[in-house]
């Protein structure tokens, strides 16, 4: 069952993205393709979104999204480079205009002290513009982690989009 806010949410970022013509990607790990079933669960969302990758294995980021090994190995698969490496990719492998990528370590183990269960990290990315990351530590069960990090992770793109359409 969709949470009422993220159906509030994905409304919210359909008429953005509509309303600039522009089409989202996602890169999920942690929430294994959450994201992006809460953004096409919304009736027309072929308008605006392209594609999403699943890319739950380090091979797979490597492989599908071309995050260099020397990132997943020097930060980890939990890092905001790393995901800042899937979200640039994500954009190189589609007609996506702006991406939203996810790693993290949704639990209940595959922790440690410096990465506790509920780290999630983030990034944002425009074709040709910025990218914004950041890295969250959540509280709750698998399923809390997951749900909180797919909202904020289409939040993010809200947030994004409105910046831009300031200037």
């Amino acid at each position: 069952m969709t949470h009422p806010a993220a159906s509030e949410l994905v409304e919210r970022l359909s008429r953005l993205l509509l309303a600039r013509g522009m089409l989202v990607v996602t890169a999920e790990s942690c929430t294994g393709g959450g994201i992006a079933r809460r953004l096409t669960d919304v009736p027309g969302s072929s308008r605006w979104f392209e594609r999403g990758f699943v890319t739950y294995s380090n091979a797979a980021k490597r492989e599908d999204l071309g995050v260099p090994a020397d990132v997943l190995e020097h930060f980890g698969a939990v890092s905001e480079e790393t995901a800042a490496a899937m979200a640039a990719g994500a954009l190189d492998r589609s007609h996506g205009h702006i991406s939203v990528a996810v790693t993290g370590i949704a639990g209940p183990d595959g922790g440690s002290e410096d990465k506790p269960v509920g780290t999630v990290c983030f990034a944002w990315s425009t074709r040709g513009g910025e990218t914004r990351t950041a890295r969250v530590v959540f509280d709750g069960n698998r399923a809390q982690v997951r749900e909180q990090s797919e909202l904020m992770a289409i939040q993010g793109l809200i947030d994004i989009l409105e910046v831009t359409s300031d200037n």
